[in-house]
């Protein structure tokens, strides 16, 4: 593997459209198959396994890639496929290698097994994200064996770390190797290009929710002090006790909407669409209740307790308590959003910012949209593309300050009813073969159009 600096090796077409693109399938469970568990304390496999797989895969149709190893085993590849302008800026497609860990027990099946059934590939990583990784291997393979060339230069990007907030990742490569996308001015990643469905008078009609916003990411650690003591006489001062009453005020806080331009939109496009007004109507029961934590959290800021730490002995109360903090702040109301915390949580309670990361919004009206939606339209000529703000941070997040504007695509069009949202570091993650195949299709016409 070295700096990639050849074009794909250039062969003449041998078939049709799907020729090379069905092998997403088994692409995807390879990748399955190489456990790349993060647990953000360093103590996992790493991403070195399927680094090397994917470097394997381009090397075998003739595209040049480097492995980076940012720590032990925590690697990502990088290639750059030569486009027909190269005039043009590039575009960065990046897709994260690593997945959170799965507690076997509580599968269905082996997590890590890449076991078929029921139609559907399931797995660890099977939607977030390794599902795009395959997508991104099988249509530039099939851009290479066929001699085809993107419409401009692409750089590919397969990430460690992004579960853990891509220090060793996405921004290690930022900071070091800012060089490999300094013509870069767009990304395309995850969160985004999945469908809904509802029925319409001719057939199922489906919008695919197209990422161009982000909401920021505010980790934050809550503590609380007190006194310590003997556990079985009476206290005045137990930070425990003053800790969880400000959890849950935070917890049971009903954040009120906060819009955008982007949200209004999404508001706006998915009511004329469906009837659904995703401002005020329960989404349970419509078109749109397999996504609703995705659309209902983009709508407003969101603050969940995850950690909490304090005493490890029954009979002592210990001097400190603190928690973990979840926080996602709406485009331009970041300053907001702490604020309502630091009411909500009260007096005595010490609030540190752990990680910060801004939100973003992209232009909904880029002609990058435009070749989506093309894209789209030529495998699903029923589809819309309905631009929203993704209430997750990406990779995205980490180009941005190199003046990327940050898109999320994988094109996937999912069946009636299916659960996309709970798929997402969920048990008994799954995705439809039939998807997979529709999304290494789409992305493969995407990159020849733009």
């Amino acid at each position: 593997m070295t700096t990639p600096d050849r074009a794909p090796t250039a062969r003449a077409p041998e078939c049709g459209l799907d020729c090379g693109l069905d092998e997403v399938v088994e692409l995807c469970r390879d990748l399955i198959r190489i456990d790349t568990s993060n647990h953000f304390d360093g103590s996992g496999p790493g991403e070195r396994g399927a680094a090397e797989y994917v470097a394997a895969r381009l090397d075998e149709v003739g595209v040049d890639s480097t492995l980076f190893e940012s720590a032990p085993r925590r690697a990502s590849v990088v290639a750059r496929i030569p486009g027909r302008d190269t005039s043009r800026p590039a575009l960065l497609l990046h897709g994260h290698l690593d997945v959170v860990p799965a507690d076997r027990r509580a599968w269905t099946v082996d997590p890590f097994a890449g076991e078929i059934r029921d139609g559907c590939l399931w797995g660890r990583g099977a939607v977030d994200m390794k599902n795009m990784i395959a997508m991104m291997l099988a249509a530039v393979r099939r851009l290479a064996r066929s001699g085809e060339l993107p419409a401009r230069d692409v750089v590919l990007a397969f990430l460690a770390d992004e579960e853990a907030g891509g220090v060793l990742g996405s921004r290690w490569l930022a900071e070091r190797h800012r060089e490999l996308l300094a013509d870069c001015d767009q990304a395309v990643s995850e969160i985004g290009g999945f469908s809904v469905q509802w029925p319409g008078p001719s057939g199922p009609r489906r919008a695919y929710l197209v990422e161009t916003a982000r909401k920021g990411v505010a980790w934050l650690r809550l503590r609380a002090h007190g006194t310590s003591g003997h556990a079985s006489m009476t206290a005045q001062d137990n930070p425990v006790v003053r800790l969880g009453a400000a959890l849950a005020r935070l917890g049971e806080y009903d954040w009120p909407l906060a819009l955008t331009a982007t949200t209004a939109r999404t508001a706006g496009e998915l009511r004329r669409l469906t009837g659904v007004d995703i401002r005020v109507d329960p989404l349970e029961g419509t078109p749109l209740a397999p996504v609703t934590g995705l659309v209902t959290s983009s709508l407003r800021h969101v603050a969940n307790p995850t950690v909490v730490r304090a005493g490890d002995t029954v009979n002592v109360i210990p001097a400190e308590a603190e928690a973990l903090v979840d926080g996602r702040f709406v485009p331009g109301h970041d300053a907001e959003f702490l604020r309502t915390v630091a009411a909500l949580v009260g007096p005595g309670i010490e609030i540190e910012v752990v990680d910060r990361t801004p939100s973003a919004e992209a232009d909904p009206n880029s002609a990058l949209i435009d070749a989506m939606r093309r894209a789209l339209w030529a495998e699903d000529p029923s589809g819309a593309v309905v631009p929203y703000c993704s209430s997750a941070s990406t990779d995205n997040a980490s180009f941005a300050p190199l003046g990327i504007a940050g898109f999320g695509f994988v094109p996937l069009r999912l069946p009636a009813g299916f659960d996309f949202a709970r798929m997402f570091h969920g048990t008994d993650e799954r995705i439809p073969l039939d998807s997979l195949r529709f999304g290494a299709r789409t992305l493969h016409r995407f990159l020849l159009d733009h």
